[in-house]
């Protein structure tokens, strides 16, 4: 009894102080998250469990035929759940309205009316509008679409925060002394010296929202400057202007990972460090197949609950799933959707 106990507390994430601290400040706050791939099984679990939890206010997004189906099928406590079916009768004035504020921001961009038009049939775009517009606090999709399939609609609808120039994609990873943060993992395949800038300063912004101080490292296969080349060259010069511009931050590199993550290896070899021969708990990887490739290892193999991709830079609250994800992941972004809301 008492292991299973620990293990219903594990999946609720009870065990977990970060998981504690999301789950208590969605419960303060619930927002409206627009879900985009509601005719799927696993996401209507999801919504019933952060409705019996209280932690959000799910609005379903689909066929409206389809989704009762599944609720009935399964049985799901979803009766008073609002469902938006995007391509119904009911919704042309909407989709209209729409239509016109995308052709207004992508006129130029190769987007004509009636083709904005078209593509208010499609979930992936009728839900980030949902947020744009206001209707809806948050937006989660790509259960059932590759990731750049999904980014795609949002970034032409809700765009970038003002003064960045590129989104980044982390992943928290809850290890037994703590979490990790891992980024950019999902968005810019080989990122210039400004935008690991950027990718640094985002990914310092949402550690912090957890009230965590992150203490950074930019990882590679050399130790400041052990090994020279194209790549740690880039990485000294991102560092150079970190220490410059954010004399407070607590970063440094380039660095192994090992180096990163070891607290006596770093004490003993890199007395110098901004670390201080303390390990890393925020990990900036030098492109996307390094950190894709990492984060995937660790989800697979490590006995760690893994949170993401969290998508920053974005104007307003928009998050992206794994293909596939399972319903302990779906909930777990929906939190992270919720706080997206508050910080917006």
């Amino acid at each position: 009894w008492s292991a299973y106990r620990e293990e219903l507390r594990k999946r609720l994430g009870l065990s977990n102080p970060l998981m504690r601290q999301m789950k208590a400040a969605c419960k303060r706050n619930p927002k409206r998250i627009v879900l985009t791939d509601a005719q799927d099984y696993k996401m209507l679990k999801a919504a019933e469990i952060v409705i019996n939890e209280k932690i959000a206010i799910p609005v379903l997004l689909g066929d409206k035929e389809v989704i009762k189906s599944i609720i009935n099928e399964y049985e799901l406590e979803l009766n008073d759940v609002e469902i938006i079916d995007n391509k119904s009768a009911e919704e042309k004035r909407r989709r209209q309205k729409f239509a016109k504020i995308l052709f207004e921001k992508q006129q130029r961009n190769g987007i004509t009316l009636t083709s904005a038009l078209d593509v208010m049939q499609h979930r992936n775009y009728f839900g980030p509008m949902l947020v744009e517009t206001g209707y809806a606090d948050a937006v989660l999709t790509g259960l059932t679409r590759n990731y750049p399939d999904s980014i795609r609609p949002s970034l032409q609808i809700i765009e970038r925060r003002s003064g960045w120039k590129v989104v980044s994609g982390m992943y928290i990873v809850n290890s037994k002394e703590g979490p990790y943060f891992l980024s950019d993992c999902t968005v810019n395949k080989e990122p210039s010296i400004e935008e690991l800038i950027e990718i640094t300063l985002q990914t310092v912004e949402e550690v912090r929202r957890f009230k965590i101080e992150p203490r950074v490292a930019l990882l590679s296969y050399s130790n400041f400057g052990s090994v020279r080349g194209e790549l740690t060259n880039k990485l000294r010069q991102v560092i150079e202007i970190l220490h410059r511009d954010y004399p407070d931050l607590i970063v440094d590199g380039e660095m192994q990972a090992s180096t990163a993550l070891n607290a006596d290896l770093m004490k003993e070899n890199f007395p110098f460090s901004k670390l201080k021969g303390k390990p890393a708990n925020t990990l900036i990887f030098p492109n996307l197949t390094s950190a894709n490739i990492t984060h995937k290892i660790i989800k697979e193999l490590a006995d760690y609950e893994v949170i993401g991709p969290v998508l920053n830079g974005m104007k307003k609250p928009v998050q992206i799933l794994t293909m596939g994800s399972a319903v302990n992941d779906i909930v777990n972004m929906i939190m992270v959707s919720v706080m997206d809301a508050h910080k917006k």
